[in-house]
């Protein structure tokens, strides 16, 4: 009973897992230009990229996931001639992963199907492996903007580590934020 409970498990989590590239697939079919923006904080570089190319898409919102200070973001994006009214400042997150988990839920809510993801070039890579999990499980699609920054690139165990966040997310509604070491 328990071999069967467990081969059924696995099963079904390889579906879901294997339905995540489709269900992204669907969100850029049905909307194939991104609906607003999302910015990782860690770098005033991310934020400068984000206002330049919301001068090129100025129907979309913007939300900057705990970036610079407001006073600074705010002075960023006034340098660029954005309207400060289209950008959504949350201080929620506090890692990579939680820079997802708390704004799944708003972009549901507005019905965004599609999203740029802005990040640093060094940081993309884990950064699309957790939107991947936490996104593509809400249908929602993102298209990377990277910004090049002279850095290493991360170690292959943060990407590790926050992708199993990133699924006690999905099982559980807990980031798992307590397994930073930053923190």
């Amino acid at each position: 009973m328990l071999f069967l409970f467990t081969l059924v498990l696995l099963v079904a989590s390889g579906s879901f897992f294997a339905s995540l590239p489709m269900r992204m697939a669907a969100a850029k079919l049905s909307h194939p230009d991104p609906q607003g923006i999302l910015v990782l904080g860690g770098s005033p570089a991310r934020e400068v990229l984000a206002a330049n190319l919301a001068r090129s898409v100025p129907q979309i919102p913007i939300w900057l996931s705990s970036g610079q200070t407001y006073k600074t973001s705010r002075q960023i994006f006034a340098q660029a001639n954005v309207d400060w009214q289209r950008v959504n400042f949350d201080t929620r997150a506090v890692d990579t992963v939680t820079n997802f988990t708390s704004l799944v839920a708003d972009f549901q809510a507005q019905d965004i199907r599609h999203l740029y993801l802005i990040t640093s070039e060094y940081h993309m890579s884990r950064s699309s492996a957790i939107a991947t999990i936490v996104l593509g499980s809400r249908g929602i699609a993102f298209t990377p903007v990277s910004v090049s920054e002279p850095r290493e690139p991360e170690a292959q165990y943060r990407t590790v580590r926050d992708t199993i966040r990133s699924i006690i997310w999905l099982v559980t509604g807990r980031t798992g934020a307590s397994l930073n070491p930053a923190r």
